[in-house]
């Protein structure tokens, strides 16, 4: 009997240490204290961080792991607060939603998803698409498929023709009048309908387009689209089911409302005003900036055909005002969320975000902790997610230089671990 307690106490240590990884790392961006730390060991077991020593530590077990990252930067794997895990930008995309099955969603979403991961961002909050983003985030936690963590939104809530009405731009025929049911608000009872109906299809939190938008089929990009006591319902009914809720706008109007109506983040922003900067600052709500998404819109909005010609003077008017609100909004004090749009341009392309951050006037180690430790607070996650610290997560990625000095070395992440196993090396 003693015998065999020893070989399974054998069996329970030698499994332990084949669990163990150590990590060799140069520098570490240590995202709580802002520093970048030299010569360190982070150990790992299993999905999680047991601890950071310092110098290189050489295991004492022949089996244990070692990945060697003595040159690289590493860092907590990255959170992109805006993507569109299910499409990507291209010159027939309007015609897509007639053209392509869910299938063909669910089957190009995985390829999204790879791509998304391999940049280095271990997880991102998926602001709308048609309900495939659930499928995809089972697929993804089961291991069925590589991607990020997924955090979505199902289908984002509008308003009858406004930013986000899944029948915009559609013939007669087929408009029809989606309600409720398909994310189309029109009174404070729809409203708590919609969010009722994210919830039962699977949602982790809630989108509105609080103002219209450039992409969508339509004039108007910029006006206000709910009224003030459809988003309190909409925040007060998701406030009950768990949910923050992300609103979508570039109208100062549309935003004041969705401020004081509850909502946790304002994205884009585009023509936000001083006093509406004061009011999220009151209000601790957070702004999504998504520069990189206005750049590109307002680049591909000059080549014809690109986009249906409703949406061109939208793109050329709000897509180069972007970055220039940030500037504005973060020396002003209003807290700032990492989130890129990806999507509107090419997956893959979301590091693009911090230099065009820093380029505005944002400290690199600050543009890294909106990617990190600001967005798993968001989330909820702070005590899990975006930090190198015992009992964390281990998501980590590694990059070749020094980001607060060279924030452009983001662009190109070398390496990606995610819950203890590496996707990237």
């Amino acid at each position: 009997m003693k015998t065999l307690l020893r070989l399974c106490v054998l069996l329970i240590t030698i499994c332990t240490y084949a669990q163990s990884t150590y990590i060799h790392c140069g520098k570490i961006v240590d995202t709580q204290s802002g520093k970048v730390l030299n010569d360190k060991t982070i150990i790992l077991s299993g999905k999680t961080i047991s601890s950071v020593q310092d110098g290189f530590v050489v295991p004492k077990d022949a089996d244990v792991k070692v990945i060697d990252l003595k040159s690289k930067t590493v860092m907590p794997g990255l959170i992109d607060m805006h993507v569109h895990i299910e499409s990507e930008t291209n010159p027939k995309k309007y015609l897509e939603a007639y053209t392509l099955n869910d299938a063909d969603v669910a089957f190009n979403s995985l390829h999204y998803a790879k791509v998304s991961l391999m940049s280095g961002f271990t997880t991102v909050r998926d602001l709308g698409g048609s309900g495939v983003n659930v499928s995809l985030r089972k697929a993804i936690n089961e291991g069925k498929v590589i991607g990020p963590r997924i955090f979505t939104a199902e289908k984002a809530l509008a308003t009858t023709g406004g930013h986000a009405d899944p029948t915009n731009g559609s013939k007669k025929s087929i408009v029809g009048n989606p309600g409720p049911k398909e994310g189309v608000v029109n009174s404070v009872e729809d409203a708590k309908k919609a969010v009722r109906q994210r919830y039962k299809n699977g949602a982790d939190l809630i989108k509105i387009t609080a103002t219209g938008g450039v992409l969508s089929v339509a004039k108007n990009g910029q006006n206000p689209q709910f009224t003030l006591e459809e988003i309190k319902a909409i925040c007060e009914t998701a406030k009950d089911y768990g949910f923050h809720v992300a609103a979508h706008a570039h109208g100062d109007e549309g935003m004041q409302r969705a401020i004081l109506g509850g909502v946790k983040t304002i994205e884009h922003g585009t023509l936000m005003s001083s006093e509406t900067m004061e009011l999220m600052k009151k209000n601790d709500v957070y702004l999504v900036p998504t520069i990189s998404a206005g750049k590109f819109v307002s680049d591909k909005a000059k080549i014809k055909g690109y986009y249906p010609e409703v949406i061109v003077p939208k793109a050329l008017d709000i897509g180069p005002k972007i970055q220039g609100m940030f500037s504005r909004a973060y020396k002003a004090g209003v807290g700032i969320a990492f989130g890129t749009d990806a999507a509107v341009f090419y997956h893959g392309d979301n590091g693009k975000e911090f230099f065009y951050m820093v380029e505005a006037g944002m400290p690199a180690i600050e543009t890294l902790q909106s990617a990190t430790i600001t967005n798993a607070m968001i989330l909820k996650m702070e005590d899990k997610l975006g930090q190198i610290k015992s009992g964390f997560i281990a998501d980590i990625i590694a990059v070749n230089n020094d980001p607060t000095k060279d924030i452009k070395t983001m662009e190109n992440v070398v390496f990606v671990m995610k819950e203890g196993k590496v996707y990237k090396q």
